[in-house]
């Protein structure tokens, strides 16, 4: 998908309209920075207000997406595309938020580590101890529950009895038993439980 095209042709169909960014942003009840950002391709709507944008610039998602006007021969052909796109985008945002993950869960337990060990080896005052204890095991923690919400929201886990896949609810992702990124949980679908694996694409 090319933001560049999109936020040319929101321009355009703006224009067309006899619309200013101001006025486009309050019938959307946004801000006009958000119409400029879109209109010089270094962002894209939300999906929230993408139906919305359109009914104003009388267009329809799939001429959004595509940033130009679809004749009707070649409208089923572009929602494809424009569907395979927004999956491959998906599953790219996906790969980065896991590396994300590990990112995230390394600096917070080696940060967990260094202050334990500082607090046990090192001489100093007993509230300061404690101090140190307290805030490594909030870093730990905080980082622990960002990690599951990623790992939850990120991609989808594939059952392995029926292979439906599917995100989970934080719930049981926090409280299964997992191997890496799988984990013994009850697949919505089948209601059988084993392991089921992090997979990108659905």
């Amino acid at each position: 998908m090319n933001q560049v095209k999109v936020g040319k042709f929101i321009a355009q169909c703006r224009k067309n309209k006899k619309l200013t960014q101001a006025q486009l942003a309050e019938k959307l009840n946004i801000t006009d920075r958000a119409i400029s950002k879109w209109e010089t391709g270094n962002g894209m709507p939300d999906s929230s207000i993408m139906l919305d944008l359109c009914n104003e610039l009388e267009i329809s998602v799939n001429e959004l997406l595509s940033g130009e006007v679809i004749k009707m021969e070649n409208y089923n052909l572009k929602a494809e595309e424009n569907l395979l796109d927004m999956k491959k985008q998906k599953e790219e945002v996906d790969k980065r938020m896991l590396g994300l993950e590990w990112v995230i869960g390394c600096i917070s337990s080696i940060s967990f580590l260094i202050l334990i060990f500082i607090a046990s080896f090192i001489q100093m005052h007993s509230i300061l101890r404690i101090l140190l204890i307290i805030i490594g095991s909030i870093i730990f923690i905080v980082g622990l529950i960002n990690c599951i919400k990623i790992e939850q929201t990120a991609g989808y886990y594939e059952c392995k009895k029926c292979h439906y896949r599917y995100i989970p609810t934080y719930k049981s992702v926090l409280f299964s038993m997992h191997n890496g990124r799988t984990r013994y949980m009850k697949c919505p679908k089948c209601n059988k439980k084993s392991w089921n694996k992090k997979v990108l694409t659905k």
